[in-house]
């Protein structure tokens, strides 16, 4: 699983993806209740319901956001840990710190760096 490049991509674009789609929908949530204000007030019996099913659904997706972006943290930690090219170079413990420290786009770099432009650079199978 570690060397699937489906999963070292998901696990790479995943996490930001998810980030922007988080915050396009809590934008999306802002504006439908900004714009339904005025019906809002206007009732005398405003039922919560409304508004507590699009914080559900938005505290969701946060929920998901995050788990996909700890599964990505743990991934890249171990494919770091396992590649022999940092182990030579000493860059493991640079790659883990900008994991930790900056979470998503660390990966990101990771993937593209280490593992995309490494694939570019190995030598075609005889």
């Amino acid at each position: 699983m570690l060397y699937n490049k489906f999963w070292q991509a998901f696990f790479a674009l995943a996490p930001i993806i998810m980030f922007f789609v988080a915050i396009s929908c809590y934008v999306v949530f802002l504006f439908s209740i900004i714009g339904n204000i005025e019906g809002i007030e206007s009732t005398a019996n405003t039922s919560a319901s409304i508004i507590l099913k699009d914080i559900g659904i938005f505290f969701a997706l946060i929920i998901v956001t995050i788990f996909i972006f700890l599964g990505s943290l743990v991934f890249y930690i171990v494919h770091a840990v396992q590649n022999p090219n940092l182990k030579e170079n000493n860059l493991l413990l640079v790659w883990i710190l900008l994991f930790v420290f900056v979470a998503g786009i660390g990966q990101l770099l990771y993937w593209i760096i280490e593992i995309v432009n490494k694939r570019k650079q190995l030598p075609p199978p005889v």
